[in-house]
């Protein structure tokens, strides 16, 4: 009767435990209907395009029933790693990296979390299928749509001065942009003379008091490229402030931002490359909704096959079609 009674009792058991398995693997994914929590933490809310970004992810997963909350890391990695180290409510955690080189930190913090990093994208290493992957557009896009607005301007000029104005030194951006920017302009087959090279860090202020200073050297520039618009608006301020005809100096952005948009229809501005906030968010929310039910995000509009990366386009903006993006 006691190796009855041990047997029914070891019986009972395995199927508890096989039971309380099986809701643990069918609780894991959010396919069948569960809610799905998303942590979104922000490298600096005040920047205008990653306000932007924050704002349509937060709109579509409104949309889709999903709950995101939002945290303004402040360009801090400290308090991002803490802000992913707390998030223990959430399924899913999407990442605008303060660093692009934390990227390991924050997954090891994340434990079995799935992150879908944003805005900044890791070197492809720390990336992995379906669980660690990056949304966006691909920076060197971007940087060749700016040489080659500039490289068109100037067909007939066998030398060329440029000015690079960059982000933030850490930012994928900054760099994926640079390098395209000189890479197109080379191989071009023209003399290129990088007369002023810095980091503005995306500033408008920034950026405005280092061009005042570029301006006082007396060298002549033919084209100003900026990583993006808030700069590009910085230098227009300082071009105007020195009574430099804008017409005939080439002032280029990213992001199309309202500001940056407003310059060109003025024409103070040249050209700026869209980088659509809209489609990067909603995207991010549709990644980090497949990867909290357990699927692929190869399905995804976009993505690659290799499941690292899904692609939002840039588009280039000038005088021509500025009126399309306002």
């Amino acid at each position: 009767m006691k190796k009855k009674a041990s047997l029914i009792i070891c019986l009972l058991t395995l199927c508890c435990l096989l039971a309380a398995g099986c809701s643990k693997s069918s609780g894991k994914g959010k396919s069948s209907g569960g809610k799905i929590n998303i942590m979104l933490t922000v490298s600096d809310g005040s920047d205008t395009f990653r306000a932007s970004l924050a704002d349509a992810a937060g709109k579509a997963a409104e949309e889709k029933g999903i709950t995101l909350e939002v945290k303004d890391a402040k360009g801090s990695s400290e308090t991002q790693m803490n802000q992913i180290k707390e998030a223990k409510d959430a399924d899913v955690i999407i990442c605008a990296l303060c660093d692009a080189g934390t990227a390991q930190q924050m997954e090891a913090l994340a434990g079995d979390k799935p992150i879908v990093f944003i805005n900044s994208a890791p070197e492809e290493e720390y990336l992995q299928k379906d669980q660690y992957i990056y949304v966006g557009s691909d920076e060197a896009v971007a940087g060749e749509l700016q040489a080659k607005y500039v490289l068109d301007q100037y067909a007939s000029k066998d030398t060329l001065n440029v000015a690079i104005f960059k982000g933030e030194s850490t930012h994928s951006a900054t760099k994926g942009r640079t390098k395209a920017n000189k890479a197109a302009l080379e191989a071009s087959g023209k003399t290129i003379n990088y007369v002023y090279e810095d980091y503005a860090d995306w500033s408008t202020d920034t950026a405005a008091k280092m061009f005042r200073q570029f301006l006082r050297t007396g060298q002549d520039v033919d084209a100003v490229i900026c990583n993006n618009d808030s700069m590009a608006v910085g230098v227009v301020q300082a071009a105007e402030q020195e009574k430099l005809d804008l017409s005939k100096l080439p002032v280029l952005g990213v992001d199309a931002t309202a500001d940056g948009l407003d310059l060109i229809k003025k024409g103070k501005m040249a050209c700026t490359i869209f980088q659509p906030a809209k489609g990067q968010g909603e995207e991010a929310v549709l990644a980090a909704q497949k990867l909290a039910a357990g699927e692929s995000i190869t399905s995804l509009s976009g993505a690659e096959k290799n499941g690292l990366y899904v692609w939002v386009p840039f588009e280039q903006v000038t005088s021509d079609n500025v009126t399309q993006y306002q």
